[in-house]
């Protein structure tokens, strides 16, 4: 299909984590018209992060980028897909197949990024979501699961239901005060009490290419849009209004923990984060605070978190919200399950269940006060500690094959 539709291309398989980071890194992006992942999420998030860490990121990370889908997730895949509006929600090798009629209509759209910072002051962006609780106990806990492809999450959600935790957590918020969240938030709310590295031109190997570089290429240009559950082991009690766990408390580090970054020493370019205070002092006095035991924290910007998980209906590309979802404790197992099962529609919060939450905001912060537990970004493990973010509109560059810049060949 990409080679009926007259596209030249380069395939480069990865050979090792951060590959593809490395690669877009060195690359001279002028020779190129867009970069596409042919996998699963996360090769994508190095790719956007290898832009980030560029001197020239400005420039870089409005290099059109786009996905193929051959993971287990899928989640920007779905999203793409669902967003082309005439196609079903569809798994596997018809998935596969829309995204690549869309990849080559080649029409673009903006795409909101999230600039992530954890506690050691690593900084990443993000396209997909940041999880912690249950979400993201099942995508790491089910990677041992990775030859049954999308079915390992099934068998993962199953397990982690068996043993069901809860984690107590402080989740603080901008709201957005032009967005409305989907259902009113009336209980257990508290407002805050306080307030690069040199360009270096890698040789690119490549393992495999259909015609090699070509000389007259289509490029993608345009004019820009105007603008019952068992707590988990560890769990302190309910604290006062503190920015920060004590001194004493500490995080112990799961294995295969990583920072934010996930690229060593690597600096990161972006925009500044003016929502954003360091994660040692208090949140504005303009921020929502909920001290609370959560089942799920769930901050997502597209509108699956998986080829088949609905997740945000209400969510696009680049409306500039972060949509905050989290389930508190009390909900039971069978409620839970529901949520699921509707998730697939995009219907869970129809069921008006007392447990969900849905706020869209513009920046947050989590600190964890459970000592043990899993945080992920884009389905990537990363330190355990506090964390906060701040969406950026429209910042990078998604082929959708329905956007609204247009394309023009030269």
């Amino acid at each position: 299909m990409i080679t009926e539709a007259d596209i030249s291309f380069n395939l480069i398989q990865t050979e090792r984590p951060n590959h593809a980071r490395e690669l877009v890194k060195g690359i001279n992006l002028a020779e190129w018209d867009g970069i596409v992942a042919v996998s699963g999420d996360g090769l994508l998030y190095e790719v956007l992060n290898g832009l980030m860490e560029r001197p020239d990121w400005e420039q870089a990370i409005r290099m059109p980028i786009g996905i193929l889908p051959s993971g287990s997730g899928n989640a920007l895949a779905g999203a793409i897909n669902c967003n082309a509006g005439r196609l079903e929600q569809v798994l596997g090798l018809e998935l596969l197949l829309n995204c690549t009629l869309l990849l080559c209509h080649a029409a673009v759209t903006p795409l909101d990024l999230v600039a992530v910072t954890t506690a050691s002051g690593a900084r990443c962006f993000s396209c997909l979501s940041v999880a912690w609780g249950f979400v993201s106990d099942v995508d790491i806990e089910s990677e041992k699961y990775r030859h049954m492809g999308a079915a390992r999450f099934t068998l993962g959600t199953l397990v982690r239901l068996a043993s069901m935790h809860t984690y107590r957590g402080r989740l603080s918020y901008l709201p957005a005060a032009d967005a409305a969240a989907h259902r009113p938030i009336s209980r257990s709310i508290t407002v805050a009490p306080n307030g690069r590295l040199p360009l270096q031109r890698l040789p690119l190997h490549r393992a495999l290419s259909d015609m090699g570089l070509c000389e007259e290429r289509h490029a993608f240009r345009g004019a820009e849009p105007a603008p019952a559950p068992c707590p988990s082991p560890g769990s302190p009690p309910p604290s006062s209004a503190s920015v920060l766990p004590p001194p004493s408390f500490s995080f112990e580090p799961g294995p295969g923990e990583l920072p934010a970054g996930g690229a060593g020493e690597a600096q990161v370019g972006g925009p500044p984060d003016e929502l954003l205070v360091p994660l040692g002092q208090p949140v504005p006095g303009s921020w929502v605070t909920v001290e609370d035991d959560f089942v799920l924290v769930l901050a997502i910007y597209q509108s699956h978190l998986g080829a088949d998980l609905f997740a945000a209906p209400f969510a696009h590309f680049d409306d500039g919200l972060i949509h905050l979802c989290f389930i508190k404790a009390g909900i039971s197992r069978a409620a839970l399950v529901r949520i699921f099962l509707a998730m697939e529609k995009g219907s869970h919060f129809e069921q008006e269940c007392p447990h969900l939450v849905h706020v869209p905001v513009r920046a947050f912060r989590l600190e964890p006060l459970t000592r043990k537990g899993i945080l992920t970004v884009d389905g990537e493990r990363v330190e355990y500690g506090p964390i906060q973010g701040q969406v950026h509109q429209g910042l990078a560059r998604l082929i959708t094959g329905v956007g609204r810049l247009k394309i023009s060949t030269g």
